[in-house]
């Protein structure tokens, strides 16, 4: 297959890969790019021909590289210098190489993942400008919200039943003018725990029984009706967890873990609001911020609350039947990094305090759905990388029709990446979204300078018979034709770096990069490779031919097997469901009857 084809077949089937990512931008990305470089390489092999049979011949004289070596341009000279400094001294480039692959390892290693779409503007922007001063004044701009789930009940009814019957008969001990109608509340319980559904529905039924036998009670019994009444008021505050003063002073004391950490500004509960009607209850008295001893008098503040406000106003952090709770967490960086580190936090507070009463945590909100998606991004990424990295090494053999070339023509591309990604993280440029997607990307831009050498390389051999002159033709023009393309390609996407975003700018640095380095990679390295195997590039003897044919038949099937077992695994579900982040079971908090401000619409940020 002839050299200009050939180039352009493998980005396509490079970026399929991408479209099986769990990110719908990436994957319509990566299909618009592979439709783009099939319609290049179309209008390629049939508009640039039609349009050279157009050119007068006089006007292609002086076209290609001149046969007087003196009269060549500097860059033709340099690379036929090159060229002859690769072959002399391949072992000691390829150790070269190697000690720049151990750096760019250790480079890699040092990358951090992060991201935070306000640093997407340049520092110099409004936008920035006024996150900086807003947080640095206010408790922060960044919400995210934990809920906190009381786990279902688990006492049977029968050992419910017993329990508020044993409760019954010691408030009758207790009231001995009430004890003839507690005991008829204690056989009521008995005879309706025979067809109540649960110990809710015992406990409503009971509800009903005393209210109703409370209008027709004569005067004397009206007290120890209501009496029994209180009782069971107190029964049903039992199941209303977030009404329990205990629960409230362990959500306060995770509130100042919280601002421990240094990330968060503020957070906001309904501990937050229960102190606070508290003290102004006692006329404003500093030492009443606090919670109350009991659950009766949380549900007073709590009702005085909602006569003083718009009742649903509460639902906005904690659920009617009190059983879910909502944290609002105010944070004063957006980046992702800073998320993760809260979300430790918490977790490794549930972990040292156990909370009075079964709890389970989940996030949600914005701030948390970005490092839900840097999760998904790096790992989708990191699929699509390797999904791609075969298929492309699966193309390089078929072409090739060998292992060794295949693998070889992989070289600069491998190369070229871990520089790029390991000069990242020596720069400390956070691994971002654009950086994710150009990991794929560099794919089929530097396998392209790889397959024009190395298909050159053989067409000329089969000419020369030998490596030694081959070299020599192939730093003539295959070589100009790879300078001359790595530098106007790379010189195309500068333009970026004028781009209002920095995404832009990092995509427009980093992809001429890409092409710079992979161009330098496969005029150093590839050449010096080639001169160390010649013996196994160039059979000479039917053993090493069989040998080869061995070696890509093994290499053919590993991949097949590798790639079809990566695109059937799925990508690990991390964020909702992810261990890592901390307990995220049961239904999700847009069910639970939490209405935060800002959870399904923009929300309004309070100081």
């Amino acid at each position: 297959m002839p050299p200009c084809s050939t180039p352009r077949l493998p980005p396509p089937p490079a970026l399929p890969p991408w479209p099986l990512t769990p990110i719908p931008p990436v994957q319509v990305f990566g299909l618009f790019v592979a439709l783009g470089v099939l319609i290049a390489w179309v209008w390629t092999v049939t508009f640039i021909p039609a349009y050279i049979m157009l050119i007068p011949p006089a006007s292609l004289a002086r076209f290609g590289l001149a046969p007087a070596k003196e009269s060549r341009p500097l860059l033709a000279r340099l690379l036929a210098w090159s060229g002859r400094r690769v072959f002399r001294w391949a072992r000691p480039v390829l150790l070269a190489t190697a000690v720049v692959a151990v750096v760019a390892a250790y480079g890699i290693s040092r990358i951090a993942i992060n991201d935070n779409p306000v640093k997407w503007f340049a520092p110099s922007h409004p936008i920035r400008i006024a996150d900086r001063v807003l947080n640095a004044h206010f408790g922060g701009t960044y919400m995210a919200y934990l809920a906190l789930e009381a786990l279902p009940e688990q006492e049977a009814l029968p050992q419910y039943t017993a329990a508020l019957s044993a409760r019954l008969a010691a408030q009758a001990r207790a009231l001995p003018a009430a004890a003839e109608v507690f005991a008829a509340v204690q056989a009521r319980a008995m005879q309706l725990a025979a067809t109540a559904a649960s110990p809710l529905a015992l406990l409503e039924a009971l509800e009903a029984f005393v209210d109703a036998q409370a209008w027709r009670a004569p005067e004397a019994q009206v007290e120890a009706w209501e009496a029994a009444a209180h009782l069971l008021s107190q029964e049903r505050q039992r199941r209303q967890v977030f009404k329990q003063p205990e629960v409230l002073r362990y959500v306060a004391r995770l509130q100042e873990h919280l601002l421990s950490t240094g990330v968060v500004g503020k957070s906001s509960s309904l501990a937050d609001i229960v102190k606070t009607v508290h003290r102004e209850l006692f006329l404003g008295e500093a030492a009443q911020f606090r919670i109350p001893d009991s659950a009766s008098a949380v549900a007073q503040t709590l009702l005085t609350y909602q006569s003083s406000h718009r009742p649903q106003d509460l639902w906005h952090f904690v659920t009617p039947d009190y059983r879910t709770a909502s944290l609002w967490v105010q944070l004063k960086s957006g980046d992702n990094q800073d998320m993760s580190r809260v979300v430790a936090a918490v977790d490794r507070f549930f972990a040292a305090q156990p909370p009075p009463m079964p709890l389970r945590h989940r996030w949600f909100g914005l701030t948390y759905l970005n490092v839900v998606w840097q999760q998904k991004m790096v790992s989708g990424m990191l699929q699509a990388f390797l999904g791609s990295f075969l298929v492309v090494l699966l193309m390089m053999v078929f072409l090739f029709r060998s292992a060794l070339w295949g693998l070889l023509s992989m070289v600069p591309l491998t190369v070229t990446i871990g520089l790029i990604y390991g000069a990242i993280g020596f720069l400390g440029k956070d691994y971002d979204m654009p950086v994710a997607v150009l990991s794929s990307l560099s794919l089929g831009l530097a396998v392209d300078y790889a397959i024009h050498f190395l298909a050159r390389s053989r067409a000329l051999y089969v000419r020369h018979g030998t490596w030694a002159p081959t070299l020599e033709a192939v730093f003539g023009e295959p070589a100009r034709a790879i300078a001359r393309n790595a530098v106007v390609v790379s010189l195309g996407f500068l333009p970026l770096l004028a781009a209002p975003l920095v995404p832009y700018q990092t995509v427009g640095t980093l992809i001429a990069a890409i092409l710079l380095v992979a161009g330098l990679a496969t005029l150093l390295v590839l050449p010096a490779l080639a001169t160390v195997l010649q013996p196994w590039l160039f059979p000479a003897t039917p053993r090493l031919r069989f040998t080869c044919q061995c070696a890509t038949c093994l290499v053919t099937a590993v991949a097949a097997v590798a790639l079809g077992g990566g695109q059937r695994a799925p990508v690990s579900r991390r964020g909702l469901d992810s261990p890592e982040l901390g307990e995220r079971r049961g239904p999700s908090p847009a069910g639970s009857g939490l209405r935060p401000a800002g959870a399904t619409r923009k929300m309004r940020r309070d100081p």
